[in-house]
């Protein structure tokens, strides 16, 4: 098996166009992740009026697909550092076809749940390995502008899913409806196969590591214990139980960690090395990450629900509204967040989280008053802004000083605290969101529990905003 050291000399040895190629892979894997945990919000009131999908099923839908990524993440990620992360990535994009179909057949909201948690699990094999792959291809000194480009192409995905989505629907190919979104992957996800078996570079770690599987059950355990009460607990009446499961989670991480400094020492092999976390940028972005993406996936589900049950737009419409926020999502990741970071440096991520809040604050105040969509048009625009301008440098300055030996771990837990976070967005503000508006079935409720959702979220934002103080400001600088 090809170590790390021999698969970078491998990758620089690459022609030029055949290392874009490699890339060009890579995205493909990068935007079937990230648009399947997006889109499916805008096939929300035709899958319930399809399949007679209730609230909770509605949630699990959606935050089950961010949680059964998040839990299995960093064991993706690790499994690429042990077999190969060439061989992940395909096994995992192979599933997630699969997958995919199930998705799109499925003939009850109990089938496509279930679907869904599939999808996300063969996705955390596969997501991983596009971090990891991306650092055997490049260069340091290339690596930041390659994964800056993720986060462009991250946050364009993300809120170009809704578009693409209704698109998809409205269109209603072969009578489909909304099983389209499901089943537009199985040509992406067959010929991302044949191309990544072909195009990308062999590598593993060089250090002889082994399957951590305490590690692994005690990480899912935990993950388990955070996201299910936050999902369940409204339905089920706010049981005990949901609160006790909650509480676990405190001696659940702490015999985690202790297990990892144990193994560590002990085999070398454990899930992460808490070394890893030793470093400020990469600590201090996990949390800045989790945060965040609380924030921007709670305000995507709700933004969803407001278009279409609040405003009584169609799909297509609702999609159409969502491509303000993809241009500002753009703008300030490529244009933006590059002019204005050599002189905000840290605090470039403050001006992004306070652009986004006002912006998310303008909508509020839009669909409460004149439900003007022009005017929505211009504070989406905003909100994308900041949403940009804050996205781009994270994963970048977050796994800047991260030993490649761990590359596969390190960028599973990167990516498992945004779908984590995507997750307890959903289940937290989408659950604040549902209760107000009375499950989201009429109009004038609707509008009026973006409220009380808007709040929550500008917290949140706040709260990155004091974040950024704690990142190193020399990373920035050299930026």
């Amino acid at each position: 098996m090809t170590t790390v050291a021999s698969a970078r000399d491998q990758a620089s040895s690459l022609a030029p166009r055949a290392r874009t190629l490699a890339f060009a892979t890579l995205t493909v894997a990068f935007v079937m992740d990230v648009l399947d945990s997006t889109i499916v919000n805008i096939a929300i009131p035709a899958i319930r009026a399809d399949l007679g999908a209730g609230p909770v099923a509605v949630q699990w839908m959606v935050a089950g697909y961010s949680m059964a990524f998040a839990m299995l993440l960093v064991s993706g990620g690790r499994m690429g550092d042990v077999f190969g992360y060439r061989r992940m990535f395909i096994g995992g994009m192979l599933g997630f076809t699969l997958a995919s179909l199930l998705c799109g057949v499925a003939p009850t909201p109990t089938a496509l749940i279930v679907a869904r948690l599939v999808q996300g699990a063969t996705a955390a094999c596969m997501g991983p390995q596009v971090l990891a792959l991306v650092q055997l291809l490049y260069p340091p000194h290339e690596r930041v502008g390659a994964l800056s480009f993720f986060g462009i192409l991250g946050g364009l995905t993300a809120v170009l899913g809704p578009v693409i989505g209704g698109a998809l629907i409205e269109a209603n190919v072969a009578g489909l409806g909304w099983r389209a979104i499901f089943l537009i992957n199985l040509p992406i996800g067959a010929a991302g196969i044949v191309a990544a078996w072909y195009l990308l570079p062999k590598g593993r770690s060089p250090d002889r590591l082994r399957i951590d599987w305490a590690g692994n059950a005690l990480v899912v355990a935990l993950l388990f214990a955070l996201v299910f009460p936050l999902i369940e607990a409204r339905a089920l009446n706010w049981p005990w139980w949901c609160f006790g499961l909650f509480a676990t989670t405190v001696p659940l991480g702490m015999v985690l960690w202790w297990h990892l400094r144990r193994q560590t020492v002990r085999t070398g092999s454990a899930l992460l090395d808490p070394a890893m976390f030793q470093d400020r940028s990469f600590s201090n972005g996990l949390l800045t990450s989790l945060v965040f993406a609380v924030a921007g996936g709670g305000f995507l589900l709700v933004l969803t629900l407001v278009l279409q049950v609040g405003l009584g737009l169609d799909p297509l419409s609702a999609g159409l509204l969502h491509i303000p926020f993809a241009v500002g999502v753009g703008l300030g990741i490529s244009l933006l967040g590059r002019r204005i970071l050599p002189r905000l440096g840290r605090s470039v991520l403050a001006f992004g989280s306070g652009a986004m809040a006002l912006g998310v604050a303008g909508v509020t105040v839009t669909v409460a008053t004149s439900a003007s969509v022009p005017l929505i048009g211009v504070a989406l625009l905003i909100a994308g802004l900041g949403m940009g301008t804050c996205a781009g440098p994270l994963s970048p300055i977050a796994l800047a000083r991260v030993d490649t030996r761990h590359a596969g771990a390190a960028g599973g837990a990167l990516k498992t605290v945004q779908q984590l976070g995507n997750a307890g967005g959903a289940a937290t503000v989408g659950t604040l969101f549902l209760v107000m508006a009375g499950g989201a079935t009429s109009a004038p409720e609707t509008r009026a529990a973006l409220i009380p959702a808007a709040i929550s979220i500008c917290l949140l934002l706040f709260c990155v905003a004091v974040l950024s103080r704690r990142f190193p400001q020399r990373l920035f600088d050299t930026d």
